[in-house]
């Protein structure tokens, strides 16, 4: 059942860094590329883009520098309809990362420069927290915030503890990034605290063995492994009420993208979809974490909300970006079609 017309939407508050993606043009290599193509970007972010494009009210909250491009950067943000009136500037650099597409022989590439960046030189004591957080439902950040730097994760912390004390529901994505814990913490020493009251989660079975040391039979069925996981994440974060996981397989030249979800102590799994083209993969995740948020705020029945999720994944891998630039009906109709050719008219 979906939330009722009358009553007042939800809003959920995200933080995290803002970037901007400086893509290899044309699938060439970063040694032979002699241009990029530039996306805005960050995890919070592309689960704002999404929850807002499905309908649902959002406040994008980080720490940017006061210059031109992050200003271009907010106006796309808000051309999606999400929330920029809290946004921080400061600090002299925008986050930046890079990227060169892989294919079925050879990996993707990701090289980060976010080192000094306004978010990373973030500190704490500088958001009032409860103002920015006082009109807010939901809390939803992600482990690439506390990678940054020992300050931002400082900041996490913040932040967190704010919303718990107004009541704000937590969710978490535990999103780990190797290459970015670079400040002499290890994620292990990190994130258990951020994470011990969230009551939403998005996970993977290597984070939780990194930050948890939650190791599953790799010969086991997914199912399985998500179970036995998500049992032993109980005893950590102990008012976990959803877990959700994404996973992606692939054989030959199809990719195969499906997901688990355990909702108020039940599991649900779903077969997913066949992908026999990936324009993409960059964002996916968040799309899922936002197609299951999107779900839990409009009361969408527990058994409907991994289709959902699982579709709204999938279908970012058909666009190029960071960004799920696509609507619920389009969700819907890839829920009951697939993957199809055909032109719509």
């Amino acid at each position: 059942m979906e939330r009722s017309e009358r009553q007042p939407a939800p809003v959920v508050a995200a933080f995290g860094e803002f970037v901007l993606r400086l893509h290899s043009s044309n699938n060439q290599r970063f040694i032979q590329t002699v241009g990029y193509d530039a996306y805005y970007g960050g995890a919070e972010a592309n689960v704002c883009v999404l929850l807002s494009r499905l309908g649902n009210k959002t406040e994008y909250i980080s720490r940017v520098p006061a210059n031109d491009l992050a200003y271009a950067g907010i106006q796309q943000l808000k051309a999606h309809g999400v929330g920029t009136s809290l946004m921080q500037f400061g600090g002299d650099i925008l986050g930046m990362y890079f990227t060169e597409s892989g294919n079925h022989l050879r990996s993707s590439r990701v090289i980060y420069n976010r080192s000094g960046s306004a978010f990373a030189t973030l500190q704490p004591g500088t958001i009032n927290w409860h103002e920015l957080l006082k009109n807010s439902q939901y809390f939803h950040w992600s482990g690439v915030s506390a990678a940054i730097s020992a300050s931002a994760a400082a900041v996490c912390q913040e932040a967190i503890t704010a919303a718990l004390n107004l009541g704000i529901t937590i969710s978490a994505d535990f999103n780990y990034r190797s290459t970015l814990w670079q400040y002499g913490e290890k994620p292990s020493a990190v994130m258990p605290a951020l994470l011990h009251q969230s009551k939403i989660v998005v996970a993977d079975l290597d984070s939780a063995e990194l930050y948890f040391g939650i190791a599953t039979n790799k010969n086991s069925s997914l199912p399985d492994r998500f179970k036995v996981c998500c049992d032993a994440l109980l005893k950590k974060i102990p008012f976990m009420e959803y877990l959700g996981m994404s996973f992606r397989s692939t054989t030959g030249l199809t990719h195969s993208y499906s997901g688990a979800l355990m909702a108020h102590g039940k599991y649900f799994f779903y077969e997913g979809f066949q992908l026999p083209y990936v324009t993409d993969q960059i964002g996916s995740g968040d799309a899922f974490t936002a197609g299951l948020l999107h779900g839990i705020i409009n009361n969408v029945a527990d058994d409907q909300l991994l289709p959902f999720a699982v579709a709204c994944g999938a279908l970012k891998q058909s666009i190029m970006g960071d960004w799920a630039l696509i609507s619920n009906e389009e969700v819907q109709q890839f829920i009951h079609t697939g993957s199809s050719g055909r032109i719509v008219r």
